[in-house]
């Protein structure tokens, strides 16, 4: 009884002692993992706004109806920031969108998209695909949406022909429709909750 006992009260003072350290280790770092994830995001909205030199967080409404019905019931709008020029002038916003259609997971990138319509570019924050194949989006896919002004984009193995296609990364037709898929959502909701202007009307 005596021996339980006496390994009860170790088990609980290393217990004890891993929390206290844990809940150490978190306070220690919380700071600089929060400033480092402040730096990424001013990161990817001066890329995709790169002559915005301020940026604002607004708040994500609702998503609108027909999100669903569109095609978009695996994409998620995360956060928006509204781009300004030196005056505070709006310029347009930066769309963060999270698409579950990638093979390895989920895939968040931003979005720059200008009040008319226009994608200035991506940035993609997070993926986890196929060495080789569907991680080829930041080289292959990224570029091709930059400077485009389109109402929804779509994608071809053939050869992009028009504005709107996008050329898919060869064997990786999967991260290529989640990319795309994420890129059209973001254009949806600029289009429908924020007000934007579109190549089509």
């Amino acid at each position: 009884m005596k021996e339980m006992m006496k390994n009860t009260g170790i088990l609980l003072a290393i217990t004890l002692i891993a929390g206290l350290l844990l809940g150490l280790v978190y306070q220690v770092t919380k700071n600089p993992i929060a400033e480092q994830e402040a730096k990424a995001k001013e990161a990817a909205c001066q890329e995709v706004f790169q002559d915005a030199p301020s940026f604002a967080m607004i708040g994500v409404e609702a998503l609108p109806a027909g999100w669903n019905e569109e095609g978009y019931a695996q994409e998620s709008v995360d956060e928006v920031m509204e781009a300004k020029d030196a005056s505070g002038e709006l310029l347009g916003y930066v769309i963060t969108v999270t698409t579950k259609e990638g093979y390895g997971g989920d895939i968040r990138f931003s979005i720059g998209v200008r009040l008319d319509g226009t994608v200035n570019g991506i940035s993609i924050l997070s993926i986890a695909e196929t060495a080789g194949l569907g991680m080829q989006a930041e080289a292959v896919l990224k570029p091709q949406f930059a400077d485009r002004n389109v109402e929804k984009f779509a994608y071809t193995k053939n050869g992009a022909s028009a504005d709107n296609e996008i050329d898919a990364i060869s064997g990786a037709t999967i991260t290529t429709n989640a990319v795309t898929n994420g890129v059209n959502a973001g254009l949806y909701y600029f289009q429908t909750v924020l007000g934007g202007g579109s190549a089509n009307e």
